[in-house]
């Protein structure tokens, strides 16, 4: 829904202005997104669906790299939509997106996997960061 739906529903009418950065952002993104899903599934016994989340602590493959590759995905895909379409609208829904993702994982993944994973999520929050940087000393 996010990542296809609405960008596509906000693009609607628009002319598509094809070209090799917005497809391999795109790409990029839905293999991001593609890979992430089979990680909850495989590395973590669970899915993304909020009634079925992973049981295990994924912290291999991208999740080595951010504690969220997974809305990088999304986000990468939204970069994608809005290179693709040359959209104002689409780099506000982008922009919005990733203050909703921030806030979410801030005030609700982040205290629920301190809760459930306790010093397992302490010590990967210690060494990897929650997007691709993060200030400060590692």
């Amino acid at each position: 829904m996010v990542a296809f739906l609405i960008p596509l529903l906000i693009a609607f009418g628009s002319e598509p202005i094809p070209g090799v950065a917005a497809f391999v952002i795109l790409v990029a993104g839905l293999a991001t997104l593609l890979w992430c899903v089979g990680a909850f599934y495989v590395n973590g016994k669970g899915t993304l669906a909020p009634w079925a989340p992973p049981r295990h602590l994924v912290t291999t493959g991208l999740y080595r790299f951010s504690r969220n590759p997974m809305y990088i995905g999304v986000l990468l895909t939204l970069a994608g939509w809005t290179l693709l379409y040359q959209s104002p609208a689409l780099a506000w829904y982008a922009a919005a997106i990733a203050v909703i993702f921030h806030l979410r994982v801030v005030l609700g993944e982040e205290p629920w996997l301190a809760k459930t994973h306790g010093a397992a999520w302490s010590a990967y929050r210690s060494r990897v960061p929650r997007w691709l940087w993060q200030p400060g000393p590692r």
